[in-house]
This record gives structure tokens, sequence and C-alpha cells, in this order.
């Protein structure tokens, strides 16, 4: 076993909760997309997220789904210049 799953192991049965309603692989995948599509600090605060959010009853992969679509699209959000007003009140895209 490695240190992680043993890490897991105890996690679990310190916080009484049970090995098998952790689905890892679908929270790491989480973190990565966070961490690069975000920043890394983002990763184990959106973990936390989905944590209470589950906690609170919203199905786990689906709120993953909805959490990792947003950091898909955040850089490219981030990245786009903002609209200013044209001479005719009409947005034109600021490229300074």
């Amino acid at each position: 076993m490695s240190l992680l799953e043993d890490w897991i192991n105890a996690a679990c049965r310190e916080l009484g909760l049970e090995r098998g309603d952790i689905d890892q692989s679908l929270i790491l995948d989480l973190a990565r997309d966070v961490a690069h599509g975000v920043a890394r600090p983002g990763a184990p605060l959106t973990a936390y997220l989905l944590g209470l959010a589950v906690g609170r009853g919203a199905p786990a992969r689906d709120a993953a789904a909805r959490l990792t679509e947003m950091a898909e699209g955040w850089k490219a959000e981030a990245a786009e210049p903002p609209e200013v007003p044209g001479p005719a009140g009409e947005p034109v895209l600021d490229e300074a």
C-alpha cells in the first residue's frame, strides 16, 4: 500500500468516514484542473469547497464537473480584454 493510501485510510478512520465513500481520483483530477487552470493554491481550497457542497447534499460528481468546467475556462476568461464603450455606445475591445 502506498503512503498516500495509508494516509487516506488513517484520515478516514480519524474522521469517522467510510473509505469507500471517498472518490480519490475525482478529487485529485479536480485539484489538478484547478492548479493548472486557475492557481496552485486554489486546488486544496476547491477540494475543501467540494467537500462542503457534498456535505450539504450536492452530488460529488456533478459538483466536481461544474468546478472543473469553471477551472478549464478560467484563464481564457481572465485573458479576454475588457470591453469599453465606443463612440456610439457600442462595446469595443480594449486593446491596451
